[in-house]
């Protein structure tokens, strides 16, 4: 395996030796270390820059987005790459449409932004297993973030891929590629394993060249300088208003004695989970702060300027002592909200610049129309409805021993819903039914860890169950894609062969309805909002808008662009409602969101004794992946 990897740095150094004369030395970007600052064409340069993520924005609105940092003075964006997104099937590359990197990149340069790129191949973001790819975990006892061959065979594959396509977009060849991050935060993670990163620079070095301008960035602590940083990689810091901002660089100036100060990360606002409160930094602090770190010559980047959205399943989650879901909203408080409008926030940051740098003269474009189409009634999507009147023996608890159900389990038999089982949450659940009774168990990946020790996030059921004192064993498995169904049209494509069936009644457990807002000549963004609804996923034309979660919150309504809709058609409604609709199913189309509403947690249950005993024989168990539905039949 390491003679793999060898092989294809060597091809790439007889490239970059081929290629060389073809590089253009006008533009140069580089640290002068005698004076402490970047220099820019060999002059003094500081960049105030912001951070932005394309892969949560739709591809329409880039410009737009772009236009708005410009004009607030930045003049630089910082951007994530996430591997995932880019390659969700191994082997199968996309980069086209909402994950064009090389169109985003030609916008920032047209608009008048360089670009810090932060490529990974790790790269945290709240975003789905920290924008590492699912499939790596097929890899037996694999070792993320290290110098495992497995590993590091997938990395030298995937920068194959990407770091050609970035290359001529370096501010050296005549793009607006700045500077490059290796890898993220590393000394955050517990493996510190300095080959890993010697290896990356490598990497690195031979793709993009001896010159281009290689970073690292950590938080403000001794270790985590101490395992996140590497000779020949500069190193850089980040943190928010809470921190003491002269003890911080200090402390970079341990590891960087000379040469500018870089606050890589800079926090505007923060990150939600589900059933949390909403979180937020005050705008007063955020200006204040960034006022006092640009007057000491200071180069920074705010995270976030604009946060966006994690459409589909792309959302993260974070696990230190529980595991805690990261909502489908990353508006993160920051400067332009999750639909792209400026803030008081950005106002006051603007005035900051303003001080150090010309900022860009005229107003700040407004923020994109809203309207607020009303009310959809929705339907049963028939074929999903449940039988009733069973004769039910007495409750047994389905009991989870190992923490094994990831993330969590719908739970019914017969169609009649028994409850969920959830991690770290809720280990047990009292279900009825009879011998030869068929036991579903829809299993939810609520996203893969993002940060710490605990990334190789695995999903599904990884740990046996429990059937009073039984173990429920033989299982089979079926797939069910559900966003390749309902983009290609289920259940309307069904609808005039199955009418959707009155919505209204009491139903619990998973359902999905389906519903049509009509067109009305205007075609604008809109929040839609699920009160009274529990949980779920929505899909607006095919196209998957993320999780809901209104029984638990904060967030309490989904982001639809405007291009999603059309003015003329009907538009499509699909919801996948996972626990159970209100009595009247209905949603609403608003013209702002509703980000702020909390419920609290459920209290972790102590598991009752195991004396009680059924025979499991002739159970047929369906466990799902969201993202795919699996079904495994324990028989």
């Amino acid at each position: 395996m390491t003679v793999k990897i060898l092989f294809v740095l060597a091809v790439n150094f007889a490239y970059l030796a081929v290629k060389g004369n073809l590089v253009d030395g006008d533009q140069t970007f580089s640290i002068d270390y005698k004076n402490n600052c970047f220099l820019k064409d060999g002059k003094p340069f500081q960049y105030i820059s912001g951070s932005i993520h394309y892969s949560r924005i739709p591809h329409y609105y880039w410009k737009d987005r772009l236009v708005k940092m410009y004009m607030a003075g930045l003049n630089a964006v910082q951007i994530y790459v996430p591997w995932n997104f880019h390659e969700p099937v191994k082997g199968e590359y996309n980069f086209s449409g909402d994950r064009d990197l090389v169109h985003f990149l030609d916008l920032a340069n047209q608009t008048g932004l360089l670009v810090i790129l932060r490529p990974g191949p790790y790269i945290c973001a709240e975003w789905e297993m920290g924008g590492l790819p699912a499939w790596l975990l097929e890899t037996p006892n694999i070792l993320l973030r290290s110098s495992d061959t497995d590993y590091l065979q997938a990395v030298c594959n995937w920068m194959n891929i990407l770091l050609p396509k970035v290359k001529p977009w370096l501010y050296s060849n005549k793009g607006n590629i700045i500077s490059v991050q290796v890898e993220n935060e590393y000394g955050s993670y517990h493996a510190c394993d300095y080959n890993y990163m010697r290896t990356l620079r490598t990497i690195f070095r031979s793709f993009l060249g001896a010159d281009t301008l290689l970073f690292t960035t950590d938080g403000d602590t001794e270790r985590a300088l101490s395992c996140g940083s590497l000779q020949g990689l500069y190193a850089t810091i980040d943190f928010g208003t809470d921190t003491n901002i002269t003890k911080a660089f200090r402390l970079q100036r341990r590891f960087e004695p000379h040469g500018p100060l870089v606050n890589s990360e800079f926090y505007t606002g923060w990150l939600d989970h589900w059933g949390e409160v909403h979180a937020g930094v005050d705008k007063w602090n955020v200006s204040k702060a960034l006022r006092e770190m640009l007057a000491l010559g200071a180069s920074v980047n705010m995270y976030m300027f604009e946060g966006g959205t994690n459409f589909g399943y792309w959302n993260g989650a974070d696990h230190d002592t529980r595991f805690r879901s990261v909502v489908t909203s990353y508006d993160y408080d920051a400067p332009l909200t999750e639909a792209g409008d400026p803030t008081e926030k950005l106002l006051l940051i603007r005035d900051v610049i303003k001080q150090f740098r010309d900022v860009p003269a005229g107003p700040m474009p407004p923020a994109t129309p809203k309207f607020a189409y009303g009310f959809v009634t929705l339907g049963k999507v028939k074929g999903t409805s449940r039988p009733s009147g069973l004769e039910l023996w007495e409750p047994t608890p389905l009991i989870s021993p190992l923490n094994g159900v990831h993330d969590r389990a719908y739970v019914t038999i017969n169609g009649v819903f028994q409850g969920i089982l959830e991690r770290d949450t809720a280990l047990v659940l009292k279900v009825s039914g009879k011998q030869g009774d068929t036991m579903d168990l829809l299993v939810e990946n609520m996203g893969r860890v993002n940060f710490g020790s605990k990334i190789n996030d695995h999903k599904g059921i990884l740990g046996d169950l429990l059937l009073g004192s039984d173990v429920l064993t033989n299982w089979e498995i079926y797939t069910l894609d559900l966003d390749g169904a309902i983009a290609g049209g289920w259940p309307h494509s069904e609808a005039r062969r199955f009418p959707p069936a009155d919505g209204r009644g009491p139903p619990a457990g998973p359902m999905f309805y389906m519903g049509t807002l009509k067109s009305n000549g205007v075609a604008r963004d809109t929040f839609l909002q699920l009160k009274d609804w529990s949980k779920g996923q929505v899909w607006i034309n095919g196209v998957n808008l993320g999780r809901y979660w209104s029984s638990r919150g904060p967030q309490q309504s989904l982001y639809v662009p405007g291009p999603l809709l059309s003015a003329t058609q009907p538009n499509n409604i699909t919801v996948l409602e996972l626990e159970g609709a209100p009595e009247c199913p209905r949603v609403l189309f608003m013209d702002r969101p509703h980000l702020n509403r909390t419920h609290r947690l459920p209290t972790l249950p102590t598991p009752p004794g195991n004396n009680q005993s059924r025979k499991t024989q002739g159970y047929k168990t369906h466990v799902g992946l969201n993202d795919k539905t699996f079904i495994f039949q324990a028989l």
